[in-house]
């Protein structure tokens, strides 16, 4: 929960706590395997209506957690139990500013003077709830290699059952950025009569291959990493810490585009004017930044979750899953209203994904609006241009059937 804080600046949700709820029955998987127990960890900003009826989830991306906005009283450590200041922009959380702090908050785009808004880690993640560094009730060990493959889907159950133990049946909307996106996609299809609108941001139904590759590389690099010891390093002294800086390293250069990568660092020496013929010093600032990424990521981030949760996104293909190969056939039985924003220098998670989406809903009738919004950023735009962004969700979200106007407050509209 938010408490006000008057030393941090207008529009901000406060200070606010993580929570933890334990979900009472077991979490069925699309690999077969029940789970169980199930630890979530969440935040929430704002006040729940009467009626229950004003409740936005945002969902994070693949390296992200619970904390979305305001400054974090105890931030979620990470550990080998059940169970990021912001100031890259990468989409983690931090003991400062949550990740989406700049689009949670009074008169921002999910407007907590409007809207319930809660945020959940996900379903194997590593700050707070249940993921591989978990602890195996079967052993008294953390799961390490032995959790459960999951999937994007089993996330979206998880966070279905979680809400559900809040009483909270409907939702206002989902939304969120790149893996979030793709969640929010998946409550349009899984709950198609608990959703009223969502919101997927620089985000896709299918991953391209070459998204696919890169992932690919990132896991084999954590893999051969030998203290990755096949998983199993809880508690050993060591972890892959070299291989999941090298992961890091490839997954931050696809989340950049050329321009932005130019633009910032250009060829420029790290130190002085000349080279120093070596082949392991940082010779460049792109070289020293991306050994700053790596080096801080290891720090708050677990390698098995990074695994898994690559995977669940490499896996996530809505024609595959819901319409036979047709993507038409898997959004047939939408009902959400849908914005899709993407951006113009994103790459890997290109707009023409987003345009697919948006073809196949108004081929069905569907309600949807494609925005596309042209910044340099690469796929970090979704992080980075928060502010193009508010007012076109504000309103998308103004049009909510509870809130007409721009200024209607909770439960007064459908009574």
């Amino acid at each position: 929960m938010a408490e006000p804080a008057s030393t941090l600046a207008a529009g901000s949700v406060g200070v606010v706590e993580t929570k933890y709820l334990d979900l009472p029955a077991p979490v069925r998987l699309d690999c077969g395997r029940a789970l169980h127990p199930v630890r979530v960890a969440y935040e929430t900003y704002g006040t729940l209506s009467p009626r229950r009826d004003n409740v936005i989830l945002v969902c994070h991306a693949l390296s992200g957690d619970a904390h979305a906005a305001g400054s974090a009283k105890t931030p979620p450590a990470m550990s080998t139990r059940d169970g990021f200041g912001a100031a890259d922009r990468d989409g983690t959380a931090g003991q400062g500013l949550g990740w989406w702090d700049g689009m949670i908050g009074p008169g921002k785009a999910f407007d907590t003077d409007r809207f319930y808004v809660v945020a959940t880690n996900l379903l194997g993640g590593c700050r707070g709830t249940t993921g591989p560094s978990s602890t195996d009730p079967a052993t008294g060990r953390p799961y390490g290699a032995d959790f459960p493959v999951i999937t994007v889907a089993d996330m979206v159950r998880t966070e279905r059952a979680f809400l559900a133990e809040l009483g909270i049946e409907r939702l206002a909307a989902v939304a969120g950025g790149s893996l979030g996106g793709m969640q929010a996609l998946e409550w349009a299809i899984l709950f198609p009569d608990q959703v009223d609108a969502i919101v997927p941001i620089a985000s896709t139904h299918a991953l391209h291959p070459q998204g696919v590759a890169w992932n690919a590389i990132a896991r084999e690099a954590i893999m051969r990493d030998p203290a990755w010891q096949g998983g199993q390093y809880y508690g050993t002294g060591a972890a892959p810490e070299a291989g999941m800086g090298v992961a890091r390293m490839v997954g931050h250069v696809t989340y950049l585009s050329a321009q932005a990568l130019d633009d910032k660092f250009a060829r420029h020496l790290q130190v002085g004017d000349d080279i120093h013929y070596t082949i392991t010093g940082a010779e460049f600032q792109i070289e020293s930044y991306l050994r700053h990424q790596a080096d801080s990521f290891v720090k708050r981030f677990d390698a098995n979750t990074y695994l898994y949760t690559s995977r669940a996104l490499t896996y996530f293909d809505l024609a595959r899953q819901h319409g036979g190969g047709s993507l038409t056939r898997a959004l047939d039985g939408v009902s959400a209203r849908t914005l899709l924003i993407a951006f113009s220098s994103d790459w890997l998670y290109p707009p023409s994904a987003s345009a697919e989406i948006a073809d196949a809903l108004r081929a069905l009738g569907k309600p949807v609006e494609f925005e596309v919004i042209e910044a340099p950023y690469g796929h970090d735009c979704f992080l980075l241009e928060e502010a193009r962004q508010i007012p076109i969700i504000r309103q998308f979200l103004g049009e909510h059937p509870c809130f007409p106007g721009e200024h209607g407050a909770p439960g007064e509209a459908g009574d």
